[in-house]
């Protein structure tokens, strides 16, 4: 099998260089945006950290894929074409990751790392949580194994596929041409995913193909009259790496011991959507949608 490069470790220069000109321009009112100093390197030591964690975990990741290898339909030869259709059908794999990872509370413990920066910017893609597999969420990947994509090609996809998802984390580039919007993913587009409005909540889950949410109904277009708030609905107050990366799983934890001996209501919050309560008294992004779509039909002249 060929032995692909670690193409978002030898990226990491690049990133850093390009944190530093995008905040450089920001600081002397070339571009558009904002950086707080605090914020932007607790995000880049989120990523040095992710890089660590991986590369610890990187076995574990593919003796994890490499499981249902042996049950694979056929061997995909690596090719200029069986890329051009593993990166296609990644992207669409890592759609339904990345909608998994709002909308089931487990997932949300590790993915909220991401989320959790009330600024956006170049930084902001590098803050990456640090659980590495072991969440589960790569078992996803099953299906393109079972196809026949080896899982080193597929992390080579995946690499690249992250890569891309780097660009797109800045307020210094409004839009860009019209036929671009329709089909790839854009700094519009991902603003609206990064976004704590009501209207923006849990939407735009695409990594490069926005195409994904066109067809499965969860494509929300950024509005001149709604700028996004970004951050998450609670807000973590820390700057502390440690606290960034595991404060869902304490609150999931803590929750889980205010329940007390009772094992199904663990379950049903690890399963739920984030916001889920035992009482039924829900603040889900559907809850906050709700109410925010009631209000704005009360306060309507």
């Amino acid at each position: 099998m060929i032995e692909f490069p670690p193409v978002t470790t030898l990226m990491a220069p690049f990133f850093t260089l390009a944190v530093a000109l995008e905040w450089w321009a920001v600081r002397s009112d070339r571009a558009i945006g904002r950086y707080d100093t605090r914020d932007a390197i607790s995000s880049m030591a989120m990523g040095l950290g992710n890089v660590g964690v991986n590369a610890l975990t990187a076995s574990i990741a593919l003796a994890m894929m490499m499981a249902v290898w042996p049950y694979r339909l056929v061997d995909i030869p690596v090719t200029i074409w069986s890329f051009a259709l593993l990166f296609i059908l990644y992207d669409f794999v890592y759609y339904w990751k990345h909608r998994c990872a709002h909308r089931i509370r487990w997932f949300w413990m590790e993915h909220v790392t991401h989320h959790s920066s009330t600024h956006y910017n170049l930084s902001t893609a590098l803050r990456q949580p640090w659980f590495g597999p072991l969440t589960g969420l790569i078992l996803l990947g099953w299906p393109l194994v079972l196809l026949g994509f080896h899982p080193t090609f597929i992390f080579f996809a995946a690499g690249l596929n992250l890569i891309y998802q780097f660009w797109i984390h800045t307020e210094a580039i409004h839009r860009m041409p019209d036929w671009f919007e329709a089909i790839f993913n854009t700094p519009s587009h991902h603003r609206v995913h990064h976004a704590t409005n009501p209207v923006y909540l849990d939407a735009n889950y695409a990594g490069v193909f926005i195409i994904w949410d066109r067809s499965f109904g969860t494509f929300v277009a950024e509005q001149q009259d709604e700028p996004p708030r970004y951050g998450i609905v609670k807000p973590v107050h820390s700057y502390n790496p440690l606290v960034l990366a595991f404060h869902e799983l304490a609150s999931l934890l803590n929750d889980c011991r205010r329940d007390g001996w009772r094992p199904v209501i663990w379950f049903r919050r690890i399963i739920n959507a984030p916001g889920w309560s035992a009482d039924g008294h829900h603040e889900r992004s559907e809850d906050l949608k709700a109410a925010w779509q009631a209000e704005t039909r009360r306060t309507s002249p």
